[in-house]
């Protein structure tokens, strides 16, 4: 596991970036970014070369703002970082690659401590060396906004290897995940229940009953109840705020033949659906199989009670693994059955649960449930 950059101090508070300028701030971030196995020429020039094994790079990008995002009050500038790495890489190995690279843009306000930037740095170096070793930082930009932006592109090598696609899954396929479902969803809910003047809500974002809502205290987001809620349900807030991801599943699975696969960032329904659509196909989750992971939930944390299924359902956020497999197949290491392809008839949903249609709304999307007032 690289060190690089792990025992720099940080700049102290009063050094802010309209203080010291660009080519300074830039001086203080680049040691302490991880670097990558595979560049061929790194950070300082007008772009970075890197190698491409087997002539084809898999790249996504993914961004995060302030506010839709994260919220400087519960996330440290760690946080970010490592929450930007983990987001892009487990994109990376939903497609059965393995990370290599990262290009990093950030755009902040002129009052940023150069130390923040500082913080995201370190967590960039810390999220690589603990889940992608030799997967570093090539290059990026920095830039001045109203709001702190991190931009995040992630390159990875297929090794020979087809990409696994949402489109391959077939009728008779196995349903399986790896990685942990609903704790990122559950860790969410409880900022926002205690750390905000937010009513709470389920998951699905439907009014809970009175006998499930947390206290309501009064105000915009508290660091300071963020960090009582980390202390107390640290499982959940951990899952929310620093996530992880079990990327070499995504290899794992890759090199096994999985038909299909993607990322649960946006809730198990919603991207589970995105497999369905894609594929022309229905999924339906066995009955049995949700209620072992929100059994599991319960166990973890006996906070989320009655609404540990929704937070399985549609949490996201988790970044576990979500792969089709040729009914029969072995299931790789790491992944458990929760459902079947099933045909997609005329008027029949996408995604059911034990032969039921899940009508609340089942994930993310930032145009329709983002809320400027309230989050």
């Amino acid at each position: 596991m690289s060190t690089h950059g792990a025992d720099l101090q940080l700049s102290p508070p009063t050094d802010t970036l309209s203080s010291v300028g660009e080519v300074e701030a830039l001086k203080r971030i680049f040691p302490r970014l991880p670097a990558s196995s595979g560049a061929l020429l790194g950070p300082g020039d007008d772009a970075a070369v890197v190698a491409a094994p087997d002539a084809r790079f898999v790249v996504t990008t993914d961004m995060m703002i302030h506010g839709p995002d994260f919220r400087l009050a519960w996330s440290t500038p760690h946080d970010l970082g490592w929450k930007a790495a983990i987001t892009n890489l487990a994109d990376v190995a939903a497609m059965g690659a393995v990370p290599s690279a990262l290009v990093v843009a950030i755009a902040a306000p002129l009052d940023t401590p150069v130390a923040t930037l500082e913080g995201i740095a370190d967590g960039l170096r810390d999220a690589c060396a603990a889940h992608a070793p030799g997967t570093g930082v090539v290059g990026g930009d920095l830039s001045v906004s109203n709001t702190l932006t991190l931009a995040v592109t992630a390159f990875g090598s297929l090794e020979g290897r087809k990409p696994v696609v949402r489109s391959g899954a077939a009728v008779g396929d196995t349903v399986a995940v790896a990685g942990e479902l609903g704790r990122a969803g559950a860790g969410i809910w409880l900022l926002f229940a205690e750390g905000t003047s937010v009513l709470p809500t389920r998951p699905d974002k439907t009014a809970a009953p009175a006998s499930e809502q947390l206290p309501e205290p009064e105000g915009q987001p508290d660091a300071e109840l963020g960090r009582k809620l980390r202390e107390q349900h640290p499982e959940l807030v951990e899952a929310q705020l620093a996530p992880t991801s079990p990327l070499d599943a995504g290899r794992r699975a890759g090199t096994a033949g999985a038909t299909a696969m993607l990322d649960v960032s946006d809730g198990l329904i919603l991207d589970a659906g995105r497999i369905a659509l894609a594929s022309g196909v229905s999924i339906e989750f066995l009955h049995d199989a949700i209620e072992a992971e929100a059994e599991s939930l319960r166990a973890l944390d006996p906070v989320v009670g009655a609404q540990a299924r929704d937070f399985v359902l549609c949490g996201g956020e988790d970044h576990a693994m979500l792969a089709t497999f040729s009914s029969g197949a072995a299931l790789p290491e790491g992944f458990r059955m929760i459902g079947v392809v099933t045909e997609r008839a005329p008027g029949h949903p996408l995604v059911t649960v034990g032969g039921e249609a899940y009508v609340r709304p089942g994930g993310w999307d930032p145009f329709s449930d983002w809320n400027g007032a309230t989050g």
